[in-house]
């Protein structure tokens, strides 16, 4: 490399460190932004006040706004005879419903005896559970818990 090619490629660098000095002092003298004011009702809409919301409690128990949580029951015991609209038929009158699946073998396409029912809302579990533990469907004492993640 020539002495003039060094020369040329140190300018370059040196001018880089110069610009770049230049735009920090740019920085240093441009004046701060004003913040920006925003109210609560800004972000987020609407807000009532600490009176209607204390009139809204002692009128009555507070609604729901959120989506209820489903549970997932573990069933086992079943029949061999027993189909996923049975065993949705049979947990029915505990609450709604989402799903209710017999598990099968994959091979063969019978029952393992045991199955899943995912209830609606997260409240209607225990009840389901107390109500149907034990109790008889197509001729077995099925077993009713809340069903954990396999590992």
């Amino acid at each position: 490399m020539s002495t003039f090619e060094k020369r040329a490629r140190e300018e370059k660098k040196a001018e880089k460190a110069r610009a770049k000095r230049q735009r920090r002092m740019d920085k240093r003298h441009i004046p701060a932004a004003a913040p920006e004011i925003v109210s609560a009702a800004d972000v987020i809409g609407d807000v009532p006040s600490i009176a209607h919301v204390m009139r809204s409690f002692q009128e009555g128990p507070v609604r729901r706004t959120a989506a209820p949580i489903p549970v997932k029951l573990f069933v086992g015991s079943l029949s061999d005879q027993t189909t996923s609209a049975a065993l949705g038929e049979h947990f029915a009158p505990c609450g709604p419903i989402t799903e209710a699946i017999v598990i099968t073998d994959r091979a063969s396409g019978a029952s393992r005896n045991f199955g899943f029912v995912t209830m609606a809302d997260r409240r209607d579990g225990p009840r389901a559970i107390e109500a149907l533990d034990g109790s008889e469907l197509d001729g077995n004492r099925i077993v009713v818990r809340v069903a954990t993640e396999s590992r």
